[in-house]
């Protein structure tokens, strides 16, 4: 969840090995190793924390469109559904 909004539903293992949408990427990112020898990629997200009491009208991620346009939850062939325009077919060739 994002801002009251789901941007992402699978099976935990599912999610925990593929995470789609960019906030789940950043949040699976942030979990620490119990080895202290394995070194991950943290995702940093970059701005600043929108209101939650006045959220914006889109998501916030990736595009433009993203600003402005709420995107709508792309089913894959398992239970697991992501919102988020980089898996739309319509916005999809922006990427």
């Amino acid at each position: 969840m994002y801002l009251g909004r789901i941007v992402e539903l699978a099976e935990k293992k599912e999610l925990f090995k593929n995470p789609l949408h960019p906030y789940t990427q950043a949040l699976m990112s942030a979990i620490p190793s119990l080895d202290p020898d394995v070194k991950k990629e943290r995702i940093i997200l970059a701005g600043d924390v929108p209101n939650p009491a006045a959220p914006p009208s889109g998501c916030q991620f990736a595009m433009d469109v993203c600003k402005t346009v709420v995107p709508k939850e792309i089913p894959d062939n398992s239970l697991r559904t992501v919102s988020c325009h980089m898996y739309d077919d319509k916005y999809r060739k922006n990427f």
